[in-house]
């Protein structure tokens, strides 16, 4: 009947209101409450005259208490009951789950393994356990976290225990083996190697670590990059759209023509960037799956399983040496300068306005320039501060080292260039001849030269004091409004780009567009011959004014 009743009731009847708890000796006052024994006697002990606490009536006479025995019977399945659903828990909790190490002295339900003992060859639940940590001959048995396969502990071909690491052939032996194909080897305890492997795989960690740090800066580096080559286009853009749209339909086309080469390009940059990110995400992701890998083993106290796993993971994954890939902004210098030239005299003054902006953005790449005494003619002067060269007519006696002109009278620049941008400004007033522009470094030096971009120059030149040329080959002759006095020349090296400038007058002379670099770049200044002094002025490399 207790059962069943059991079932109707709730915990919440059989709690002592004074102390919430399940009865101890219930008892029940004249007014029908219960309470414990000993918290109604407690209660009325220092209380007079006697209430009771639930509904407040008063007692003029203490009441005698006695236990109801019904109510404590009831109270004590409760309580039994609450004990067994804890058990219960508890056992649940112990149970082995799929992925654990189950027990292998237990019959029916395998409880999980808290240890496994590396002598017995077993692994035991907490009840199993005890014998081994309570037998005095079980103490010293080594006792590891719990491992499945302990048979893959021993030795297969003498069936001991492999305790021992052979550091010649890199394997793990059992004592047996020491004396037989080991003998003569250098052999070690597990744990000394353990240890050392341990440690190195530290080491491998914090350098995958590196790596994958090292790779997400590249990352910001490229979206910076990109950036700067967005609000380059944009800016870009907007000129070209200022000028654009002060024309009528016929220069529409202009327009829409300009706008799609400069998104074109930021595209190209864009493409470009989104496949180095998606490369370095790829290696991350890699590089973070070894860091665990690594990081796991090298948390593990299982000595084998670290060093049959070590030689796999020590090594980090391959990766691509990112240390010189870059994304270069797009260069725009030119672009809306070609597309207006057509139209110079409805749009002077936009083009005088957009020449002088470009101008003003090229010179934010300008570098310092020193001649190249090494390569200079022997009839070259050069001046003592390497700024300046003009022709002697006398040959000096200089030695013929490869890299000196020995025919044509140039000289290089002492710098060199193998990606990005670089400017710098010469002056060439008061010449009637002259050569500039960049050259290749495995350009021929002796004998004759054809200046042209096959044979590796991209220059323009003066010739008899007024015809301005580029070296095309086939050359390109140029139409210029005034005779320059100081001439700039800015190079983009992955766009391919070599631009002259007129300085003083914020105009384009020429542009060599599509070049295709594939070697270091050096300035190239050729004065020229004397002329009986009629060309006898300079060449000045002169510091550029923003």
């Amino acid at each position: 009947m207790s059962a069943a009743a059991s079932c109707l009731l709730t915990e919440d009847q059989f709690l002592c209101s004074i102390c919430l708890d399940v009865f101890t000796d219930p008892i029940t006052i004249p007014c029908g409450h219960n309470f414990c024994k000993t918290c109604i006697t407690e209660h009325w002990d220092k209380n007079v005259p006697y209430q009771c606490p639930n509904c407040n009536k008063v007692f003029y006479t203490r009441p005698e208490l006695q236990v109801n025995t019904f109510i404590s019977d009831v109270a004590a399945q409760f309580r039994q009951s609450a004990q067994q659903k804890v058990s219960s828990s508890n056992l649940e909790q112990k149970v082995s789950k799929p992925g654990e190490v189950p027990c292998d002295v237990c019959t029916g339900t395998k409880l999980k393994a808290l240890k496994s003992c590396l002598v017995c060859l077993e692994s035991y639940c907490e009840t199993h356990l005890e014998r081994h940590l309570t037998r005095s001959g079980l103490k010293r048995h080594q006792l590891i976290n719990p491992l499945e396969n302990l048979e893959g502990r021993m030795c297969s071909k003498h069936d001991k225990l492999l305790e021992l690491f052979c550091k010649t052939d890199q394997t793990c032996v059992c004592m047996l083996c020491t004396i037989s194909d080991h003998k003569t080897h250098n052999v070690v305890p597990l744990k000394e190697e353990y240890e050392g492997k341990k440690a190195k795989l530290g080491k491998t960690d914090a350098e995958v670590k590196q790596m994958i740090q090292k790779r997400r800066l590249k990352i910001e580096e490229i979206k910076h990059s990109v950036e700067l080559s967005k609000e380059d286009a944009d800016r870009e853009t907007a000129d070209g759209v200022q000028v654009f749209t002060a024309l009528k339909e016929s220069v529409e086309r202009s327009q829409a023509e300009l706008i799609d080469t400069i998104k074109e390009k930021q595209r190209k940059t864009e493409k470009q960037a989104e496949g180095f990110i998606k490369e370095l995400e790829q290696e991350i992701s890699e590089l973070k799956k070894r860091s665990t890998e690594v990081e796991k083993l090298s948390q593990s106290e299982d000595h084998l399983h670290l060093l049959q796993s070590f030689t796999s993971l020590n090594a980090a994954p391959p990766t691509k040496d990112w240390t010189e890939v870059n994304i270069h902004p797009s260069s725009y210098e030119g672009t809306v300068v070609r597309a207006v030239n057509q139209l110079e005299e409805t749009l002077s003054k936009q083009m005088k306005k957009l020449f002088e902006a470009e101008l003003k953005r090229v010179q934010q790449s300008a570098v310092d320039l020193t001649l190249d005494p090494d390569t200079a003619h022997p009839d070259l002067i050069l001046s003592d501060d390497r700024k300046q060269v003009k022709d002697g007519d006398v040959a000096r006696n200089l030695p013929d080292n490869p890299e000196r002109f020995d025919i044509c009278p140039c000289v290089l620049a002492k710098q060199s260039f193998s990606s990005g941008r670089f400017y710098y400004e010469i002056q060439v007033k008061g010449k009637t001849r002259w050569n500039l522009g960049v050259a290749r470094e495995s350009i021929n030096r002796k004998g004759d030269i054809t200046v042209k971009p096959q044979n590796g120059y991209w220059t323009i030149y003066l010739k008899n004091g007024k015809k301005y040329n580029a070296s095309a080959g086939p050359d390109v002759r140029l139409s210029l409004k005034s005779r320059p006095e100081k001439v700039g020349v800015f190079v983009d090296y992955e766009e391919g780009l070599v631009s002259f400038y007129d300085v003083d007058a914020a105009a384009l002379i020429y542009s060599f567009t599509g070049c295709y670099f594939t070697e270091k770049l050096y300035p190239y200044f050729c004065p020229c011959i004397n002329n009986g002094g009629k060309n006898s002025a300079p060449l000045i490399i002169s510091p550029v004014s923003h």
